[in-house]
């Protein structure tokens, strides 16, 4: 599935076109990279590789906004990632302790947003071969017809990746997300000062170790 090292964003251009991915910078309480998910503009893929690729690429470069070595280039970096994260853990052991925290909004969702088999995809991606990178996943604006499924996916999770979830339903819940997270990286329609960053958008300048 990666015959080049690296996942090229030309072969997932269809995904990266609805903009449903974004890269917003690292979190206040220990400097995370956070990833945030806007679930009303995602759709089930008709093309299950090109999907699977996706998650490839985003996790890859969530992970890689924190990742400390020294490269020649950003593609060195993905090639460099690419070996050592998600292809070539040892017994589900990984280099490096980096772990991002997820951000899935699920505002203004419709039943043509719901896509079960891709939440189960990301996360046994997540779990099989980027076993302990998530710090924690935030659901925000969960409708009541969503509950039904997030119950069937949830079956699919470990025990140590459900302890992550939080689903966001009051205000004590609001504030400790908000507090994690940060007003500095968080965009201003979550009550922050940033932007949106499509993770496309950004760029990795190689670090130097």
């Amino acid at each position: 599935m990666v015959p080049n090292g690296f996942i090229s964003e030309a072969e997932i251009a269809d995904e990266l076109g609805a903009k449903k991915i974004y890269l917003q910078g690292l979190s206040r309480n220990r400097g995370r990279p956070v990833m945030l998910i806007k679930a009303r503009n995602h759709f089930p893929s008709k093309d299950q590789l090109q999907f699977k690729k996706f998650v490839v690429y985003l996790l890859d470069k969530t992970i890689a906004r924190c990742f400390k070595s020294s490269f020649k280039s950003s593609k060195d970096m993905f090639r460099n990632l690419a070996l050592h994260l998600p292809f070539c853990s040892f017994k589900g052991r990984e280099i490096g302790d980096e772990k991002l925290i997820a951000v899935l909004d699920l505002q203004s969702i419709s039943y043509k947003n719901v896509d079960a088999r891709g939440l189960i995809t990301g996360f046994q991606f997540l779990q099989a071969y980027y076993p302990e990178r998530l710090a924690k996943l935030y659901i925000l604006s969960m409708p009541w017809f969503f509950v039904g499924v997030w119950r069937m996916v949830s079956r699919f999770l470990e025990k140590a990746t459900l302890e992550k979830v939080v689903i966001v339903s009051n205000e004590d819940e609001k504030r400790d997300f908000m507090e994690e997270i940060g007003e500095e990286v968080l965009p201003e329609e979550y009550g922050g000062r940033a932007k949106l960053i499509p993770i496309q958008d950004v760029v990795l300048s190689p670090l130097d170790g």
